[in-house]
């Protein structure tokens, strides 16, 4: 299960993407994506399905997957897809060295937190139970005392 300090240890990456990220203000994608962008972090888009998404008016070029990113080993990932996708990510994210995951809620079932808590697979996984919201935890509501607590907010 995660912690308090799992979570301050995946905002200890310099580097963020948002596996999911959308331009539909009602989807998480958006709305984790913005999170990331209002509190100033260095933040990839990813979505395979379109070389831009939108938050505030302004697009941002995505990354079609985290293979594309320029330096995967320093970039901790907030995933918000479903299972099955999700499942996918983790795999390719621990080939790259992706040193950390956010499973937001609704992205995870046992096939794929058997492969996130596989040992060695990640330094932080960030899922399930907890946190301070009522689905567990999120970026969206755990993330300000997370990054507080990393000393970047």
């Amino acid at each position: 299960m995660a912690t308090e300090a799992t979570a301050r240890r995946f905002f200890s990456s310099p580097l963020f993407a948002v596996v999911g990220a959308s331009s539909n203000p009602a989807k998480f994608g958006h709305k984790v994506h913005a999170w990331y962008l209002d509190r100033g972090l260095n933040v990839t888009p990813i979505n395979p399905g379109s070389p831009s998404v939108s938050v505030g008016g302004k697009d941002y070029a995505t990354a079609p997957n985290l293979s594309a990113l320029p330096e995967p080993k320093t970039t901790s990932v907030s995933i918000i897809t479903a299972p099955a996708v999700t499942l996918g990510v983790l795999e390719e994210a621990k080939k790259l060295g992706i040193p950390g995951v956010w499973l937001q809620p609704g992205t995870f079932d046992d096939a794929v937190l058997k492969s996130a808590l596989a040992d060695g697979a990640f330094e932080a996984v960030v899922y399930g139970d907890g946190g301070r919201g009522h689905e567990g935890w999120c970026v969206l509501v755990d993330g300000d005392k997370a990054l507080r607590e990393a000393e970047k907010l």
